[in-house]
């Protein structure tokens, strides 16, 4: 019965099985006759399933966000922080919906380059990636900001090109270090690009995770045919062997010294086959074996331009910028070469293709196109600050006259094109320059003093050599600047030389009293190291005179007129230019302290309180102590020159009429000994007090005005702290400096570090370590002592700030006058502008003011004599004053 059983049951299998046959032959059969119907039904669905997978990734690729990162000059991160940014950018592609499709989960790295900046660095990814990668593991030293997509307008020659990585399965690129930056070639390759020719390079690198199917496929696909190299390996090695011991010529010898072989007896030897070798799995899967750190990659390479050839010029540029990386594996193009035409993204039917890909992002990499994290850390971050970055014209303008630019100097970029930089004439507030003497720094002042004055704006040229003004007038000889020059030279020679006046003490331009007394105490004071504790009586003492001497200006200029006719206006207005001639100047200290009845006769002039101080304190005074004073003064009296310039009731010298009208005056103080000092001092504390008095005009209509201070070691020593006060306080009344020195380090504390604090501009020359010290420690490293000490004549290193921006510091080469304003020379205008010069200012020659200088002091004591002293205390009644005019 069990055998029964089993006999049922095997035969119930057995016909279930021919049933399950059966049910599949006949299935075969009706597909086979339906068979065209189900192909169009497959290839329905999968056209479907395609159309599906199109439309969400569109829909995806679409939602995109578009964040750039704007690197400080200081940037330079490690490896670890690299690796922290890719990781987050592999997370950041595949942060999409969950219905996006595999292929649209990718992040775009966008290089772009158009002109407008060196090498811009974007990253574009899906909307939900947003706030990660707003927080950018590179820290503060790297801004993120929120971009708008690309909108390029239509060029007329573009052509494109596909990167992949070529190579060995699993083999790496080259390793290549953070410095220099693994950009530069990249930065280098684009650094020709001109924006007025419309230019365009950009290299997108996309970026999508390593799906995992994928992974192990190629994993077993590697593995396996590295097993099947090692099986045929064996084979040949087996095969070789056999051979060698057969047939080969050392064989064949040994057998015929062998007696056994000859008499048959000896044995054949056994080969035994080599064994295939193991393949060590780690080693053969290479950058594949590990999966973190590990993405797809594709690189897209675009260029155009609207110049023919210079598109093909970028591309083959940018291919090979692409070869630092090359090592057992490299970064090569797609297509192929025929002759002179490549078939490739440029050519149909793969141009489509390509222009999809790079308009969404769509990732579709080539079969190597696997690649780490730390393979392509160099393509994962922006510029560092190992990189040499190009200025193009975008980020610093090249100079043309008359576009309100200041030349700064030569620079050559890295396609050899060499420019004048150039600043924009708002944005240059303080320059300092530094170094040797006779190596460009004043040659360099002088070109922009004179792109300044054709711009239209103001200046004041302080130059203690006197030879500045013989050199630019040539380029200064037009009208437009004939009717603003002003030359002040005490450096002349001879009786008849003509020669303009400054009395610190005037008051025809309406000063208030109390500012022009503190600019000329002051001025005085630190020129001569006084101070509240060292000199104290030495100050009050001149402070008294200067306030007394001002009280009699004041009288001699005021005239007012009734109100009533215009013509009694007019009489009043001649009137007062009559009294400037009364005035006093700084020599008139002198009978004011020494002589009674002069000093009787100001006294008319002060209300009561001033009047009190002479009457009750002055008589106490020891008359050694009036020495302290008066010895300064006589020393700039024994100068004719001095005497002449400073002894004369009224100025042709006026800063602050300068400042407002947009003047150029050219200053030449005549000497840096004590005497020059003390008079240079008088004229920048002047500097000063005219800048903050332009608080009395609406900012919109302070104009700026420059002040180009040459050899200002010894400027400084005359003004003490004034150079640092102008440098803090007057940029907002439109006030701007230009200092140039030897030695840096020969300034006082608070003049270099106001200067230093504040400047737009810097620039050293070649020179000595200390010098050169103080300049280079200001750029954190980028220019060495030792690169700046090596610069040839005529070169500098200097950075700018453009824009808010700073840039540099850049090697340029100093400008020339003849060679930045060849076509603006008229040297037979000099006479002209000279001639204008003098006028402007009212020169006259030396002995004529020399005369009048010797007698100012009868002028102001007739004229004391016919004031009554009830004028000076109240104003006096229009009656008096009509008589004292």
């Amino acid at each position: 019965m069990e055998a029964d059983a089993l006999t049922m049951s095997a035969a119930g299998t057995l016909g279930a099985v021919g049933d399950v046959l059966a049910a599949l032959w006949a299935a075969g059969l009706w597909a086979w006759a339906n068979l065209w119907w189900l192909v169009i039904i497959a290839a329905a669905l999968a056209a479907g399933w395609q159309m599906l997978q199109q439309r969400l990734a569109a829909k995806a690729l679409a939602e995109r966000t578009c964040v750039e990162l704007v690197p400080s000059g200081q940037f330079s991160p490690g490896d670890e922080e690299i690796w922290r940014h890719g990781m987050q950018l592999i997370r950041s592609a595949g942060s999409g919906p969950w219905w996006t499709p595999r292929r649209a989960r990718t992040l775009r790295v966008r290089l772009r380059a158009d002109g407008s900046r060196p090498l811009a660095y974007r990253i574009e990814a899906p909307a939900s990636a947003r706030a990660l990668l707003s927080r950018s593991p590179f820290g503060p030293r790297v801004t993120v900001s929120r971009a708008t997509p690309v909108a390029d307008k239509k060029r007329t020659h573009v052509v494109r090109a596909v990167l992949t990585l070529r190579g060995k399965p699993g083999s790496k690129l080259r390793e290549v270090p953070l410095e220099p930056d693994p950009l530069q070639p990249l930065v280098d390759a684009v650094a020709g690009i001109r924006a007025d020719l419309g230019d365009l390079a950009e290299v997108c690198v996309d970026l999508s995770p390593a799906p995992r199917w994928q992974l192990a496929l190629r994993r077993q696909q590697i593995v396996a045919q590295a097993r099947a190299e090692a099986r045929r390996e064996a084979v040949r090695e087996a095969r070789w062997l056999g051979t060698q011991s057969t047939s080969s010529l050392p064989a064949a010898v040994g057998r015929l010294l062998d007696p056994a072989a000859w008499k048959g007896t000896g044995r054949s030897p056994i080969v035994m086959p080599p064994r295939p070798r193991q393949v060590n799995r780690d080693r053969v899967l290479g950058k594949l074996a590990e999966s973190a750190g590990l993405m797809r990659v594709q690189i897209l390479v675009r260029c155009a331009s609207d110049t023919e050839g210079r598109a093909e010029q970028l591309l083959a540029l940018l291919n090979a910028s692409m070869d630092v990386y090359a090592g057992v594996s490299r970064i090569g193009a797609q297509g192929v070469s025929i002759g002179p035409w490549r078939i490739g993204p440029d050519r149909w039917p793969w141009r489509p293709r390509f222009d999809a890909r790079w308009a969404t992002g769509l990732m579709r990499p080539a079969v190597g196109g696997w690649a780490r994290i730390d393979e392509l850390a160099g393509l994962l971050k922006p510029p560092t600050a190992a990189a040499r970055v190009p200025v193009i014209e975008a980020q610093m303008p090249t100079y043309e006259p008359g576009k309100d630019l200041l030349p700064q100097g030569w620079y050559q970029g890295p396609d050899g094109r060499e420019r004048l930089l150039a600043t924009h004439e708002d944005d240059t507030l303080f320059e300092v320059q530094s170094g040797k003497a006779g190596w460009g720094k004043t040659m360099r002042a002088q070109v922009q003093a004179v792109a300044s004055a054709h711009n239209g704006r103001g200046l004041a040229f302080v130059d203690p050599h006197g030879d500045s003004f013989t050199e630019v007038a040539p380029y200064l000889a037009h009208d437009e600047i004939m009717d603003r020059i002003h030359l002040f030279d005490l450096t002349i020679r001879g009786t008849d030389a003509m020669l303009a006046c400054w009395n610190p003490l005037d008051m025809t331009g309406g000063q208030h009293p109390h500012e022009v007394t503190a600019a000329v105490v002051d001025a005085i004071a630190a020129a001569l190291g006084w101070g509240d504790v060292t000199a104290p009586r030495a100050l009050t003492i001149l402070t008294k005179a200067v306030e007394a001497l001002i009280a009699v200006n004041t009288a001699a200029t005021t005239a007012r007129a009734r109100a009533g006719a215009g013509a009694r206006a007019r009489a009043a207005a001649g009137a007062r230019v009559g009294a400037g001639e009364r005035q006093a100047t700084l020599f008139q200290i002198r009978p004011l302290l020494t002589e009674p009845s002069f000093r009787q006769l100001v006294l008319k002039a002060l209300d009561d309180e001033a009047r009190r101080w002479w009457a009750t304190s002055f008589p106490d005074i020891p008359k050694d102590a009036l020495l302290t004073v008066l010895n300064p003064l006589d020393r700039l009296a024994a100068s004719p020159v001095i005497r002449a310039f400073l002894g004369c009731p009224l100025s042709g010298y006026d800063i602050r009429r300068a400042m407002d009208e947009r003047h150029v005056v050219w200053i030449c103080p005549p000497g840096t000994g004590p005497t020059g000092r003390l008079l240079v001092s008088l004229m920048v504390r002047d500097f000063l007090r005219a800048g903050l008095s332009r608080r009395d005009l609406p900012a919109r209509d302070r104009s700026s005005f420059r002040f180009y201070l040459d050899e200002l070691i010894s400027l400084d020593g005359a003004a003490s702290t004034v150079l640092a006060e102008i440098t803090e306080q007057l940029r907002k009344f439109g006030c701007r400096l230009h200092g140039m020195t030897q030695l840096l380090h020969r300034l006082s504390g608070s003049t270099r570090t106001a200067l230093l604090q504040n400047a737009s501009c810097l620039s050293t020359t070649a020179g000595s370590a200390d010098a050169i010290a103080q300049i280079t420690g200001e750029w954190g490293g980028k220019v060495t002592v030792a690169d700046a000490a090596e610069l040839e004549r005529w070169w500098h290193y200097a950075s700018f700030t453009v824009a808010g921006k700073r840039i540099g510091p850049l090697l340029v080469r100093g400008p020339a006058l003849a060679e930045v304003f060849r076509r603006l020379a008229r040297p037979r205008r000099t006479g002209a502008l000279l001639h204008a010069a003098h006028a402007n200012t009212g020169a006259r020659p030396l002995n004529e003011l020399t005369t009048q200088a010797l007698a100012q002091t009868e002028t102001v004591r007739a004229f004391l004599t016919t004031l009554p002293t009830a004028a000076a205390t109240a104003g006096g009644t229009d009656d008096t004053q009509e008589q004292y005019a």
